[in-house]
């Protein structure tokens, strides 16, 4: 069981990070088409969005990094 456990972080890693890096490049691709305009929600949730995504990309890294040690 560990061995397919093992596996699976391994293969979810990447794909985890990829997702996030493909959805900052999307959110702020269309940011910058409309110039970033909208109503103060919108870019509270934009940077709010972008923030989580920054956690989590340096939690999965964290975590990866404690586990192999």
């Amino acid at each position: 069981m560990g061995k397919v456990k093992t596996s699976l972080i391994k293969l979810l890693f990447p794909a985890a990070v990829t997702g996030n890096i493909l959805f900052v490049l999307w959110v702020s691709f269309n940011g910058l088409k409309e110039h970033f305009q909208g109503t103060i929600f919108e870019k509270l949730s934009y940077i709010g969005l972008m923030g989580l995504l920054a956690v989590n990309t340096f939690l999965l890294f964290y975590f990866r990094k404690k586990n192999y040690e």
